[in-house]
């Protein structure tokens, strides 16, 4: 019996101990589940990672693939553009259309009606009538084809008659046709058709048949959704094979011209890092083969040009320095010399006093010679800039005629202004373009023999003009381009007696240049001479024409004219008569 109890209570201990290993085993293989899982989803992590390095590194390196995926997404967002928008217009066309032909076809069913009502007013069977009139429109068909008739009573206790379920006629459509003062009044809207348990669009049409009654046709849109449907697959289908035949094109093209393209991109670096010596190979004759040819001679030229730039902007530096030390320290010294003798000039005995008036003019035009070195030498150094204003170009007109009166005077000459009524508005520089003026009538006064000046300006929509014309001496052929080189003069023994540098008219040639515009000349010998300064309205605008001709009208054709009479329109500007002396 002892031996039995043993043999029981390992048995159960046995028993006991089972269930705790199946738990154990569930736990491991449980934890063995997650391990994996959490390994792989950490590896699908890492790979991605990997994934969105490489593409990203393949795109900064890569110019096929920006070109081929560029002109993927440009041409499919450019065709799904367009091709909305010609949906839309297929689709205004199509309703309006239809809307245009349902009105024409409800106005004639609505008078055909309107007429027999008439007609069977005295006939014992109303309703019998209506029946008939409604079927008679029902069978009738018009440019967009059958149509649905609905005849509605607007007053109680008469009946309807339709060929389709009243509740096609919209609420709405009803409201407006009650309210309407005014017998065949007709109103629109869409709707849907009903037929049974089926539906589809409609354009539902309405007015007042007479005081009781209200006709309605319903025109199905089936065909033009029909219509719709087609524009809608092609338009995709066109849509797609585009895109993809521009896919296709940029690869080729980008795949045959990448490789030339980082060749010559690493020259480029080369030539960036200031190695001027770095040349492409040249390979066949084709238009890469030219491009290296044509970066080779560029490479060789910006050698050239470097060095070129480098030496003349040494001479430039060197210049502008000597100028502003040695020239302005010692004027500045004259200068105030010269103003505390000029002030006391009447004290001097008249010899001296006369000679202190010379020096002072002369010290007045050295400065302005120096003025005019110094803006030569910064158009010539590129470092000229505008200070860019809206202005009306009469006034500069009238401000250099103004600065130049006193000369005029002294001369006894005129200077006729021949303005336009409506202002001449443009972006300039008010500094540079009242130099360039103001040189010219100074210029054309002394080279006017005594003769009138005319002034003239005059503006289109892109650009404004100014001319100067004197009646002197005027131009040999030729001239008229030698007159802007620097110190020319027409006639070389002919002496400066409004103390000009020399310079005026390379400088105000240097200023049209740096508005976009033109400065030119004309003249003929004994015919005197013009010059016409032509602007762009819009500054950076290119300048194509002039409102003014370049040669006076008179010479145009044939015939000269002693004057012209001076037409200001600004009512802020003083009006001088017609020949009047400015």
């Amino acid at each position: 019996m002892i031996g039995t109890g043993t043999a029981g209570a390992s048995d159960s201990g046995a028993r006991a101990a089972n269930p705790g290993e199946a738990e154990g085993a569930a736990a491991s293989r449980w934890q063995n589940a997650v391990g994996l899982l959490l390994s792989g989803y950490l590896a699908a992590q890492r790979a991605a990672r990997g994934l969105v390095r490489g593409v990203h590194s393949r795109w900064r390196r890569s110019l096929q693939l920006r070109v081929v995926t560029t002109t993927l997404l440009i041409s499919a967002l450019v065709t799904a553009v367009l091709g909305f928008f010609l949906v839309q217009q297929v689709l205004t066309g199509l309703l309006e259309a239809k809307r245009t032909a349902a009105l024409n076809d409800h106005k004639a069913g609505l008078t055909a009606a309107v007429n027999a009502l008439q007609d069977g007013d005295q006939a014992s069977d109303p309703d019998g009538r209506l029946a008939q009139i409604t079927e008679e429109l029902s069978q009738s068909s018009g440019t967009t084809g059958l149509y649905e008739v609905v005849i509605l009573p607007d007053v109680g206790g008469l009946s309807g008659y339709a060929t389709v379920d009243e509740a096609s006629v919209p609420r709405r459509l009803r409201d407006d046709v009650g309210s309407s003062l005014e017998l065949e009044q007709q109103y629109v809207t869409y709707t849907e058709i009903i037929r049974g348990d089926s539906r589809e669009p409609g354009l539902a049409v309405g007015a007042r048949m007479s005081h009781a009654y209200e006709l309605y046709y319903l025109f199905p849109l089936d065909h033009e959704q029909q219509m719709l449907d087609l524009v809608q697959n092609t338009v995709v289908f066109v849509g797609s094979a585009l895109v993809i035949l521009l896919v296709v094109v940029a690869y080729i093209v980008t795949r045959q011209v990448v490789i030339p393209v980082r060749l010559a991109a690493g020259s480029a670096e080369q030539l960036a890092s200031g190695d001027l010596s770095e040349r492409m190979k040249v390979r066949g004759e084709d238009d890469l083969a030219r491009l290296a040819m044509s970066f080779n001679d560029m490479a060789g030229t910006l050698q050239e040009k470097i060095h070129e730039l480098e030496e003349l902007s040494k001479v430039q530096r060197q210049f502008v320095s000597d100028v502003s030390h040695e020239l302005r320290t010692p004027l500045t010294t004259i200068r105030m010399a010269g103003d505390l003798l000029y002030e006391d000039r009447d004290e001097l005995d008249p010899t001296m006093g006369r000679s202190v008036e010379l020096l002072q003019s002369q010290l007045e035009r050295f400065e302005e010679l120096l003025a005019d070195l110094l803006e030569i030498s910064r158009h010539d150094a590129g470092a000229a800039t505008l200070a860019l204003e809206s202005g009306d170009i009469r006034h500069a007109v009238m401000k250099a005629v103004g600065d130049a009166e006193q000369i005029a005077e002294r001369r006894g000459i005129k200077v006729v202004l021949r303005l336009p009524a409506d202002p001449c508005v443009a972006e300039y520089d008010s500094r540079r373009i009242n130099r360039i003026l103001r040189n010219l009538v100074v210029n054309a006064i002394e080279h006017s023999e005594g003769k009138d000046v005319i002034v003239t300006a005059a503006g289109d929509r892109d650009a404004i003009a100014v001319a100067v014309r004197d009646f002197g001496v005027g131009l040999k052929e030729g001239e008229e381009h030698l007159c802007f080189d620097r110190f020319w003069r027409a006639d070389p023994a002919r002496a400066r007696t409004t103390g000009g540098t020399g310079l005026g008219l390379s400088i105000a040639k240097e200023d049209a240049l740096l508005h976009g515009g033109w400065l030119q000349a004309w003249g003929m010998p004994g015919k005197g001479s013009q010059f016409r300064l032509s602007l762009p309205r819009k500054a950076g605008k290119e300048l194509r024409g002039s409102p003014l001709p370049l040669a006076p009208p008179e010479m145009a054709i044939g015939r000269t004219r002693p004057g012209f009479a001076a037409v200001i329109g600004d009512p802020d500007i003083a009006r001088p008569q017609a020949g009047e002396a400015l």
